[in-house]
């Protein structure tokens, strides 16, 4: 039986990320073929801070941190023509998929980790030095982020992170924080929206769900690719 305490914590992982692809669906579709109307792009909002907490979260619970960045990385490759045929309609660096973005994430993520060293005895302290050099490490990542101009840039890396280390913090309180990270450093017109996707974060019960480890990363390229493929036909 569910604890009283634990009843509306009712998504699980899997979940999570079909409603942030279903978001970012909606904001897709809205940039590219109804640029007028604000609603869509409203609904997509919900997506960077839910893909933010499940990057997070996966590096968490990996059991091969390597790997798990060698996926994204695999898949920023194969996303960037899609995602520049979608939204510029011809190849070039002017702006790179999220997958990248998330790839630089997880980096961050892995060389914080590494500068703070390893699990300390119970009870022991990390040295304040090692936090604060490793901050400054995942601050360099986000800056090479903007150079790269990968989207949502330092953003998405510091929300990453803001996720990741507030993950022995109260659930309400970790979702709160990436959220507002991200609502008060977006907001510029319907950017506001992005505030909503706390209600999904604080209804995440900490499971995995059926997994569908894949699903993310096939899915990213490919509606990018069919979107690009209806604005071809459709000459917008």
């Amino acid at each position: 039986m569910m604890k009283s305490g634990k009843r509306y914590q009712v998504l699980d992982g899997t979940t999570l990320k079909i409603i942030a692809m279903i978001s970012m669906v909606f904001d897709h579709v809205g940039d590219m073929f109804f640029p007028e109307l604000m609603w869509p792009r409203m609904i997509g909002r919900l997506a960077m801070p839910i893909f933010s907490f499940c990057i997070a979260e996966g590096f968490a619970h990996t059991r091969d941190k390597t790997k798990y960045l060698c996926r994204l990385g695999i898949f920023a490759l194969i996303s960037e023509i899609p995602f520049d045929l979608a939204f510029e309609g011809r190849l070039g660096l002017g702006h790179q998929n999220i997958m990248l973005t998330f790839f630089l994430a997880v980096a961050a993520l892995m060389l914080f980790d590494r500068i703070r060293g390893g699990k300390t005895a119970e009870g022991e302290r990390i040295p304040v030095g090692k936090t604060v050099l490793g901050v400054f490490a995942v601050v360099g990542i986000a800056a090479l982020s903007l150079l790269l101009r990968a989207d949502y840039t330092v953003f998405a890396v510091i929300a990453v992170f803001l996720f990741y280390v507030l993950r022995q913090k109260h659930p309400l309180l970790r979702s709160a924080a990436g959220v507002a990270f991200l609502a008060l450093t977006r907001t510029i017109g319907y950017y506001f929206a992005t505030g909503f996707s706390f209600i999904p974060l604080a209804l995440y019960n900490g499971q995995r769900g059926k997994g569908l480890k894949w699903l993310f990363y096939i899915f990213y390229p490919g509606h990018l690719l069919l979107l690009a493929a209806i604005k071809h036909i459709l000459r917008i």
